[in-house]
């Protein structure tokens, strides 16, 4: 399995997690490939993995997320750990805004999502975290 595959299992367990209808902030933590690595049969051009993130990947999620509620809060260059695991870094955080999980359930379950969209995510990232948080308390 790719360790950063948004699994079935994953988008249930937050699914049964998180209250209905409830607006929801999405944290990404990524660190980027220096290559991008697309799987065999994809037919993309060679580019590093931030340029697959962000010129491919981003633009076709936002395409396939028009008219949802959806707000990119803001997307940031990580400067240091000052926590962590020893090793671990990160090469950005983003937080987006959903007016619920099943909006972004909604999006990450399509055909053209898993298809046409994720293949930029996987090919850009070396590793990934992404959590749910509430928008408020």
């Amino acid at each position: 399995m790719n360790p950063i595959e948004i699994t079935l299992q994953a988008l249930d367990a937050a699914e049964r997690a998180i209250p209905s209808g409830q607006p929801i902030y999405m944290l990404n933590l990524l660190r980027y490939r220096a290559q991008a690595r697309y799987e065999d049969g994809f037919d993309a051009a060679p580019c590093s993995g931030r340029e697959a993130f962000n010129e491919r990947y981003r633009p076709a999620f936002r395409r396939l997320a028009a008219g949802k509620p959806l707000v990119r809060v803001f997307s940031v260059p990580v400067l240091a750990p000052i926590v962590g695991s020893p090793g671990e870094h990160w090469d950005e955080a983003a937080i987006n805004e959903y007016g619920d999980f099943a909006t972004f359930r909604a999006i990450v379950e399509t055909e053209e999502y898993i298809r046409e969209v994720a293949p930029h995510r996987h090919a850009a990232l070396e590793d990934f975290r992404l959590l749910a948080l509430a928008k408020a308390m």
